[in-house]
């Protein structure tokens, strides 16, 4: 029940984060050697992207994040394993989500420090075969850091910001094996609402269609430059209703994962699907071509519908597409 795996990724954890807690950087790159194979591929949002191997993974990434926020904690919401569905669960993957905070003390990519906390949002896939790290996708929300670090990186959102809390029930850590009935019932949960999202042409009126596989009072945790927002109502509002507008030419879903554990799943691609802005979004101009959607979605069901759901987005990758530098921009802010 892929207790072995988990051990894997909570030994890495263990390592990894006493070395970035104490700022030694070689000591960071070693407990990446360890437990990563020399061969490992990990994708990151923009602008770190794809790298091979530990050492490029170090150094493009947690050697210069701790660097920046000291004393860094992990703090985690779920925690859980599972095969993947997308290759008929041959491969088998462990997935964490909260939070890395620490004492924002230096630049991170252009980004003027506070010396304050502050949190980043994270969620990591990690694929493990034979006692090590082969595959990661590690996604992290750099615009709700930018926010608290005062920088508007984006127009108004049309959700609810802040630091977001973990599941409701407060029963995503599963370190022991959960029942194998409930995650299947998890992720029949999240294949009939991938079913229903289709290319958004079931022909149903919105909120009809999303309380097919949602309960009425869902909560949609979304990054930042969107928002997070409560009841199907609100969430076809703030959120889905708009950004089903300002989009169409949307391809086929295409996830690299997805798995499930007791009653939380998920899914992440690279990208998952693309599709033309034909403008509005974000409050953002149309564009020409077809932009990509990097995502992780992270869900908790209760019963047969789901509840909650955790979503990250690679927005600066996407509005790059689309000729639009946010990050570029932010740093020429932080400079002045």
């Amino acid at each position: 029940m892929f207790q072995l795996e988990k051990q894997v990724v909570l030994r890495f954890y263990s390592e990894l984060d006493a070395a970035i807690h104490s700022g030694d950087e070689l000591e960071i790159a070693a407990s990446l050697k360890r437990n990563m194979s020399e061969n490992a591929i990990w994708r990151g949002l923009y602008p770190f992207n794809e790298h091979t191997g530990p050492v490029a993974v170090a150094s493009a990434f947690w050697q210069p994040l701790a660097r920046s926020l000291k004393r860094l904690q992990r703090r985690m919401d779920v925690f859980m394993a599972g095969g993947n569905a997308i290759d008929d669960f041959e491969s088998n993957w462990v997935v964490s989500m909260g939070h890395l905070m620490g004492l924002f003390d230096e630049p991170w990519l252009g980004i003027a420090p506070t010396r304050k906390m502050v949190f980043l949002r994270y969620c990591e896939f990690n694929r493990v075969e034979n006692g090590q790290i082969v595959e990661t996708a590690m996604y992290f929300d750099i615009p709700h850091l930018m926010m608290q670090a005062g920088l508007q990186p984006f127009p108004p959102q049309t959700a609810a910001h802040f630091v977001q809390p973990g599941p409701m029930t407060h029963d995503g850590l599963m370190f022991d094996a959960q029942p194998g009935g409930e995650g299947v019932a998890t992720l029949a949960a999240i294949n009939a609402m991938i079913n229903d999202l289709g290319t958004w042409q079931l022909g149903l009126p919105l909120e009809e269609e999303l309380a097919r596989t949602w309960h009425d009072d869902m909560i949609w945790w979304g990054p930042a430059g969107i928002g997070s927002t409560y009841t199907i109502e609100r969430y076809a509002k703030q959120h889905s209703g708009p950004f089903r507008a300002a989009f169409d030419e949307r391809s086929k879903t295409n996830h690299i994962c997805r798995m499930s554990e007791g009653h939380y799943g998920g899914f992440f691609g690279w990208p998952n699907f693309t599709a033309r802005h034909t403008g509005g979004f974000m409050g953002m101009p149309a564009g020409n071509e077809p932009g990509e959607m990097r995502v992780i979605d992270i869900y908790r069901r209760d019963g047969d519908k789901l509840a909650e759901n955790w979503i990250f987005i690679d927005l600066l990758h996407f509005w790059k597409t689309q000729g639009v530098d946010i990050l570029e921009r932010i740093q020429e802010v932080s400079r002045t």
